[in-house]
This record gives C-alpha cells, sequence and structure tokens, in this order.
C-alpha cells in the first residue's frame, strides 16, 4: 500500500511564510481519498478470489503509524483504519504491517510474520506492537499548584530523572529598562540544556532553557521595537515554563505564517551557523565547507546557510539520517558517515586532494585530527563542540595555515546577535531559507524529550511546547455545534468551563433542530453565541467563517466534532460512499488545522471513534476517517501545535453517532465489555483528556470482568488492559461446537437431512437470538427476513463471525443478505458443511452403539435384564419384519408395525426406541 503522491513520509513541505492556506490541506485530503480507495479496491478483490480464502493477507505501508518520534502519514493511517474494518469482518484474515524499509528491518520479516500479530511496525530492525494502556502520569511532570508562574528545573544534577517544574517567582518580577515579559508557548532544547542537567557543561550554563516563542505580555522602560501582543521569537534564559523575561535586543518578530515551535526551534541554531559561517568563517561563493552532524539542528542550518552563501557544502550525518542531507540537497559524493572515519578518504578523494576551506565542527578526539587533516591548503576550522576544545596555537603549527577558533554564540554580544536574528528574519521571509522540522514534546514530557536528544535520535530541531489555558475574552469554535454532541460539547463549555464567546457551526446553522433554543439558553448563561451555516469540509467557507470571527476576537479553541455514517460491509463501499464518510473528518479537520496554525490555541480537539483503532464491522469508511483524525491529531501534536483526538467508544442514547442504538444494540455492546458511556462521564473524560499532553485517547466505557470471563474477546491490542487466563474452548452459545463438546461436523454427520436441518435451524436461531439481544430463539422463524427481524450489517458480521466459529469455515460477511431467512441460509451451510449422508441403517447403527455403550456401564439385576433383553428381542423382530411376540412382562399396547413404517427420520425412530425401552 505505497504512500499517495505528496504525501510519502519524509517528503519535504512548503513551511516557508505566506504559504497559500489549503495547499496543505488539500494535499493531505486528497491523499486520503486516493489511498483509501486504491486500498479498498484491492481489499475487495482479495477477499473476492476464492483461491486465496485459506491465505492470510498481508498489507504493507510506510509511515501509517509512529511508534517512536516520526510523525504519522494521516492518509496511509486511513487505509489501517479500512483494513482493519476489514479484519473485523473477516476474523484471521488480514494483516498491517508498517516498515521503514531499514535493511535490518526487512530482515526480520519472515520472524514477524511467523509470530502471529496482526499488526507490527519495523523500525531500525525492531519490531513493534500496539497495546493499549491505562492513562498514566507517572511519566508527567506535574505542574505546581496555584502558581502561574514556574519553569523547568533540576533539583540535584546528574540524572535527567531529577527534572521537575518548579515555582518561578523572577518570571513576575518587575521589569528593568530594555526588559520584556513573553508569554511562553514554545522553547528550544539543545545539547547546551542537556549536558546542564547532567552537570556535563563547561562553565556556568545558566537555567534551562535558552530560546523560545511567544506572545508580548509587557514591556518595560525604554522599549519600543516590539509591543504587547505581538508574536515575538529570540534568546533569553528561563523559557521552559509559561512565563520569562527577555532583553529586547535578543528578540524579533515571528514571520507571517509560523507556528510557535517553528519560532523556538531557529534562534540558536540558525545564529550560530550565521556567526559561525559569515563572522567567523567569512564564507564565499565557491568554497568547500564540510558541516559535521549535519542532520542536527545547527548542521541542518548550516547546509542551507552554506549553500546559500554559494558555497559546495560537505556533510556528515549517521546512516539513518542521509535522507536528510539528501532532501537538504546533498548528493552521494557530498554526504559520508559521521561514525567512522572513512569520511577523510572520501572527500580527500572527491576533491582530488584538495580537501575543504572551512570546516564547522561539533565532532571530538580523532574525528578531529581527521577533520584538521582535510585543511591541506590551510583554512577556518570553527569548533563548536565543547568537550574536546584544542589550543589554537598548537594546531597552527601541526597544520600550517589553519585557523583554528573554538566559538559560543554568545560572545558575538546582545546587539550583533539582534542583528543577525533580523537578518534572518529577512531570509526567511523571502524564501531564500526554511525553519527545520520540529520534533515537540509537551514540557511536562521533558524526561523523554531531553532522553531522545541525548540519544542524537533527531534530525532537525527538538522543542518542548507549553501548555496554554482557555483566554476568556477568545471564541471556541464548536463544529456540528447545534445538535448531538456538539450542542452537549458547547453547553458543558459555556456552563462549566466559562468559555464566554462560543460559534457553533453546522450545515444547516439555525435552520437545525434545536438550534435556536440551544443558543438562547447559552445566551442565558452570559455567553456570546453565533449559530453559522458552514460545511467544516468546504475549505472557501470555513476560511470565510473563520476571517469573520477573527474580525471580532481571537480564537483560543476548536472542537471537531462533525460527521455522518454511511455504514456497510467492506465489499460494498465504493469510492464515492468512502468520500462521503471522509469529507466531514479528514477534509474537515485538514481544513481546520491549515486555517487555525496562526491562533494562539489553547485546545483543537476533534472527535474520533474507536473504530478506527479496532476497525469496526460494517463501518469500513467510518473506521478510515478516524484513523485519520488519530494520526492527524499525532502529526500536529509532534508538530508543536495542540491537538488531542478523542477515538470515542459508545455513548448512551441520546448523544453522539451512537444516539440512537437500540436496546438490542446495547446487549450486543455490553456481551463485548463496551459499556455506554453517560453524558457526565464523557465530558468528564474530555476535560481530563484536553489537559494531558498525549495526541490520542480511547475514552470508553470497558467492563474488563466480561472480558477476564470471555477471552477469546480480548484481541492483542487489548492485552495490556485485561489480563486472562488461558484461552478456553468457547461453548455453543458463544459460537463454537456443539453442546457436548464435539464439533458440529461431527454432531451433523450421523443424522439425516432432514435432522440435520433440524439441527442448523436451531444453532442459527441460537445464534441470531444472541446477536439480536433476545433471550431465546423463539422469535426466529426460518422463513422470516434477517432484515425483518432488525439485522443490519453490524450485527450482520456479528452473526457472520459466530457461524464461522461455529463451523469452522469462512463465511463473507453479506452472509445475511446473500441468504436472506434462517431457513436459505442453513440450506447454504448443509451444502458447505456438511458430510456424505448416512444411511438409515449407518444411523440407526451409530445409536446401537451408543446403547451399547450405555448397557455396558449401568449394573442391572436379573429382573431389569429380562425385561431389556425381551423388548430388544421384540425390536430386532419388527426391525426384521416378522411381528414377533408380545414380551410377558409388558402389559400396555404395542405400536403396530404401521407405527414403524410411518417413521420418517432418524430421530423418530430413536424416540420410538426410547418409547419401547421406557426411557
Amino acid at each position: 500500500c505505497p504512500s499517495p503522491a505528496g504525501t510519502e513520509p519524509g517528503a519535504e513541505r512548503d513551511d516557508r511564510a505566506g504559504a497559500e492556506p489549503g495547499t496543505q490541506a488539500g494535499a493531505l485530503a486528497e491523499g486520503a481519498h486516493r489511498a483509501t480507495s486504491l486500498a479498498l479496491t484491492a481489499i475487495q478483490r482479495l477477499l473476492e478470489d476464492r483461491r486465496l480464502d485459506d491465505a492470510r493477507l498481508v498489507f504493507v505501508t510506510e509511515g501509517a503509524v509512529s511508534p517512536r518520534s516520526d510523525s504519522p502519514d494521516p492518509a496511509t493511517a486511513a487505509v489501517w483504519g479500512l483494513v482493519r474494518a476489514a479484519r473485523t469482518e473477516n476474523p484471521g484474515r488480514c494483516t498491517l504491517l508498517d516498515t521503514d524499509r531499514a535493511v535490518e528491518s526487512l530482515a526480520l520479516l519472515p520472524t514477524v510474520l511467523a509470530g502471529g500479530e496482526p499488526e507490527v511496525a519495523l523500525r531500525t530492525g525492531v519490531a513493534l506492537v500496539p497495546r493499549l494502556a491505562r492513562v498514566a502520569t507517572d511519566g508527567t511532570l506535574s505542574v505546581p499548584e496555584g502558581d502561574t508562574h514556574w519553569r523547568l528545573d533540576i533539583d540535584e544534577k546528574g540524572t535527567l530523572e531529577n527534572l521537575r517544574l518548579a515555582e518561578a517567582p523572577e518570571a513576575a518580577r518587575e521589569l528593568a529598562p530594555g526588559e520584556v515579559r513573553i508569554a511562553v508557548r514554545a522553547a528550544g532544547l539543545n545539547f547546551r540544556d542537556v549536558l546542564n542537567a547532567l552537570d556535563m557543561y563547561p562553565g556556568e550554563a545558566g537555567a534551562l532553557g535558552s530560546e523560545g516563542a511567544g506572545v508580548v505580555l509587557e514591556t518595560g522602560p525604554g522599549v519600543t521595537d516590539v509591543a504587547v501582543g505581538d508574536r515575538v521569537m529570540g534568546m533569553f534564559f528561563a523559557a521552559f515554563g509559561p512565563t520569562a523575561v527577555a532583553d529586547h535586543r535578543l528578540l524579533a518578530r515571528m514571520p507571517r505564517g509560523w507556528s510557535f515551535a517553528q519560532a523556538a526551534s531557529v534562534p540558536i541554531v540558525f545564529l550560530t551557523a550565521y556567526y559561525a559561517l559569515v563572522d567567523l568563517g567569512g564564507v564565499r561563493a565557491g568554497e568547500r565547507v564540510l558541516v559535521h552532524a549535519a542532520a542536527g539542528g545547527v548542521g541542518s542550518a548550516a547546509v542551507q546557510l552554506g549553500r546559500h552563501l554559494g558555497a559546495e557544502v560537505f556533510g556528515t550525518a549517521s546512516v539513518g539520517k542521509w535522507d536528510a542531507l539528501r532532501a537538504a540537497g546533498l548528493d552521494e559524493e557530498h554526504i559520508a558517515s559521521s561514525r567512522d572515519l572513512d569520511f577523510e578518504d572520501a572527500f580527500l578523494g572527491v576533491t582530488g586532494g584538495r580537501g575543504m576551506d572551512v570546516v564547522l565542527d561539533s565532532l571530538a578526539r580523532e574525528f578531529v585530527d581527521a577533520s584538521l587533516r582535510l585543511l591541506p591548503r590551510g583554512g577556518r576550522f570553527l569548533e563548536m563542540g565543547k568537550t574536546d576544545i584544542r589550543e589554537p596555537e598548537k594546531v597552527a603549527v601541526d597544520h600550517e595555515g589553519v585557523a583554528y577558533r573554538a566559538f559560543d554564540l554568545w560572545e558575538a554580544g546582545h546587539e550583533r546577535i539582534g542583528a543577525m536574528l533580523r537578518e534572518l528574519v529577512g531570509l526567511f521571509e523571502s524564501g531564500v531559507l526554511a525553519p527545520l522540522s520540529v520534533a515537540a514534546w509537551d514540557v511536562r514530557q521533558a524526561p523523554e524529550a531531553f532522553r531522545f536528544l541525548s540519544q542524537a535520535r533527531h534530525v532537525g530541531k527538538v522543542v518542548l511546547t507549553v501548555p496554554v489555558p482557555l483566554d476568556p475574552a477568545g471564541a471556541v469554535l464548536v463544529t456540528g455545534g447545534t445538535a448531538g454532541l456538539g450542542a452537549v460539547v458547547a453547553r458543558h463549555l459555556v456552563v462549566e468551563r466559562g468559555v464566554r464567546h462560543v460559534v457553533l457551526a453546522s450545515r444547516r446553522g439555525v435552520e437545525s433542530p434545536g438550534a435556536e433554543e440551544l443558543a438562547a439558553e447559552l445566551r442565558e448563561h452570559g455567553a456570546s453565541v453565533s449559530v453559522e451555516a458552514c460545511d467544516a469540509s468546504d475549505g472557501p467557507a470555513l476560511t470565510e467563517l473563520v476571517r469573520r470571527v477573527r474580525t471580532e476576537r481571537s480564537l483560543t479553541g476548536v472542537v471537531h466534532t462533525a460527521g455522518v455514517l454511511d455504514d456497510g460491509v467492506v465489499g460494498s463501499l465504493s469510492p464515492e460512499r468512502l468520500a462521503t464518510v471522509l469529507r466531514p473528518k479528514a477534509d474537515a479537520v485538514a481544513w481546520l488545522d491549515e486555517l487555525t496554525r496562526e491562533d494562539d490555541l489553547a485546545v483543537f480537539a476533534v472527535f474520533s471513534s474507536i473504530a478506527g483503532t479496532f476497525g469496526g464491522a460494517g463501518q469500513g469508511n467510518y473506521s478510515a476517517a478516524n484513523a485519520f483524525l488519530d494520526a492527524y491529531a499525532t502529526r500536529r501534536r509532534q508538530q508543536g501545535l495542540p491537538a488531542t483526538s478523542l477515538a470515542w467508544g459508545a455513548w448512551a442514547p441520546g448523544a453522539g453517532m451512537t444516539s440512537d442504538l437500540s436496546e438490542a444494540d446495547l446487549q450486543r455492546m455490553a456481551r463485548t465489555g463496551m459499556l455506554p458511556l453517560e453524558i457526565a462521564q464523557g465530558l468528564a473524560l474530555l476535560d481530563t483528556a484536553t489537559g494531558l499532553p498525549d495526541p490520542v485517547f480511547l475514552p470508553m466505557n470497558l467492563d474488563v470482568g466480561v472480558l477476564r470471563e470471555r477471552p477469546e474477546l480480548v484481541t492483542p491490542m487489548m492485552r495490556g488492559l485485561v489480563r486472562t487466563t488461558q484461552r478456553r474452548t468457547v461453548d455453543a452459545s458463544a459460537g463454537g461446537g456443539s453442546a457436548g463438546g464435539g464439533s458440529l461436523v461431527e454432531t451433523l454427520a450421523p443424522l439425516s437431512t432432514p435432522d440435520r436441518e433440524q439441527l442448523l435451524i436451531e444453532v442459527v436461531g441460537t445464534q441470531a437470538a444472541a446477536v439480536l439481544g433476545h433471550a431465546s430463539a423463539e422469535d426466529i422463524e426460518p422463513e422470516q427476513a434477517f432484515k425483518d427481524l432488525g439485522f443490519d450489517s453490524l450485527t450482520a458480521v456479528e452473526l457472520r463471525n459466530r457461524l464461522g466459529a461455529a463451523t469452522g469455515i469462512r463465511l463473507p460477511a453479506t452472509l445475511v443478505f446473500d441468504y436472506p431467512t434462517p431457513l436459505v441460509l442453513v440450506r447454504h451451510l448443509l451444502a458447505e458443511i456438511a458430510p456424505p449422508e448416512v444411511s438409515v441403517a449407518e444411523s440407526v447403527t451409530g445409536e446401537l452403539d451408543r446403547l451399547e455403550s450405555a448397557l455396558t456401564g449401568v449394573p442391572v439385576d436379573d429382573a431389569d435384564r429380562d425385561r431389556i433383553a425381551a423388548r430388544l428381542q421384540e425390536l430386532l423382530a419388527r426391525v426384521r419384519g416378522d411381528g414377533g411376540q408380545e414380551s410377558a412382562t409388558d402389559t400396555g399396547s404395542r405400536p403396530a408395525d404401521t407405527e414403524l413404517d410411518s417413521v420418517a427420520s432418524a430421530d423418530e425412530l430413536f424416540d420410538l426406541i426410547d418409547k419401547e425401552l421406557g426411557s
């Protein structure tokens, strides 16, 4: 399943300021439509091919999931949602495998496929599997209660486990002349911070966090170049907290269209690269420049700047990061590994022994020596590392003509740093430079981010974001906000969360039933309410709505609840039916993301469904759409933007997409451990989830007791939630085997056709009653249509699964539509599973064997033995047709031979035997 064009993981994105709104939204949404349509065609073709009935179908993707820090491709994630639904409808048929294409990962394929896991992600030779887990905050730092001024600090340096969020009263001190108070939204994480926390930084490192971006809250005396409300970026200490104080000379306004995370990623890396190459190195067009660690922050910035200056740039990085260097414009001759010394000979060979003019170094020991030898004609060696500083004089003696300079950015001084920052902003705004790719963590997850950076696993820049409180003066946009869950959420935001301005958007606006009443109710609680007719998947219409909202006040939150259903098993879906469900989910959220990236949002919540995670039977399109939402929220959060996807379980009747569930539906769900959420429960989970730093949650009411009792319902993904004993054989009521413990086929073997049909009618009726929530099969008439009994696509799939388990054969998801009554279905099942019919003699012989076994195992006295023998002799005579004699011990009347002649089936014959034996 290749990624749709334009959405390949790692593909170049247009992050430059001034990009036209909708370009990214259109590409990502269109990619989802295209990818799922292609996948649907493949799935339908493979499942319809009877030659593959016994084959496992493995769907291979790249970038559909993000088990580590990599950003998922929402379009390919939608394919996973679709395949998950197909797997639910066809148990055991489909496996999902996401790979990074690394050689060591591909080598694992045979082992992984033999393991039986339904979903696996391969990353650098490691097989990772998904497991659900209860929300835990053990690894999340706690914000000091009741204190709005805090920052990341460390109790005792030496281990990252000592990082904590501590009170920071100094952030509220009175401003001195030239100072600016900033509401920090994001801050860049640097190796300096890691070394500082580990107590390895040479000299005084200052407070953690030395660059960031945010909004100006207050300006001190003499500050005229920035004003309250400006979005700024720059260098300042104690940046890992909600408030910081900066020198105005070290700040600049953010380029238009940038997110705070992008802006926070720029100052130190680009200023360091600029200071090194321009101020210290004096790089000129045509010179050769070697940049070590060229996929890191400063390295990536230096590659861009060097190429802008007209230099021929060479770069080193670990092999796994070479794609980033290629994407930056370096070809194979200009790339080498930073993990061995081969770069020396490689680059000397490429340059004909002339080597470099400038080396920007961050390595140590023998790597420094090899790099110095790459300046055979002399040149400038710029050392920004801190662990292996050489003596310039000794370097000059050992390497003629080489000017060695170890440097630190701060030595440039405040005025020069500010001037360079303004020059860089101009280069960004003109499109000459582009911000780096960002890997973002919430500041409450700082230990994880520090550890990630210390392991040098990143490409680009690591950023910590700071949670933003809802702005009481701002507006919250609720899509689908006039009915269902949207109305429930709008009421909750106003009444419980104190939001004063809400915009309720839906396709019909004020014409939606109950919209005017809802607006009036919210206004009674003191809120200003705007009800808008706007289809959120209509980009131009949504653009105009957001523009109008901004003319009155800022946006502080977005809650996307809109969605539609068009249920049908995968075999019945079409690209058009996929698009119907994808548009209000995928298209709408992509537009909302694109249009609000410049807004200072506290909340960006999207309402998803567990169907995207588990795969909803009969809901392939809905599963795909919600898997897209989950991946989109993850992608957005990793870019440093607020995002929470809530993959809801079922809500109680009266709310949500499941508001019209019948009592039978609720009983069916309860049998799988899924209980509906009451409205109060759901809203409490909404508040909890949007206050946590993770991007995707599954808020649901799960009865783990049911799952422990029915371990066959526990999927591999759920094993982290439910511990079960060894899987037991499923009894007949659950769809497996017969009451006697043998298989259904074994039970059918000795029976005649009428008896087989009757037994299967009972089996089908029992399973149908269980699926529909009936207490017994009495209401299931053999010739009544399944659709009249209340079956839909979802219940049809459950019945198919139960009958499949009972019969041991693969059955189509459209079973009850292809065979519309229980009797028609039974005759189809008989044709599929029944062994060749046995003769009456074979059938009776089988029963006599059972009778012999019973008589052998039961002690009887002489009188009983005589009585039984007499009856058996009489039956034997009747079977032979010689009439026989009445037993002396029998005082009752005997059936005439005509009664035996009237026997039509084995069951009737056995009833007669029972009657004759007195049992």
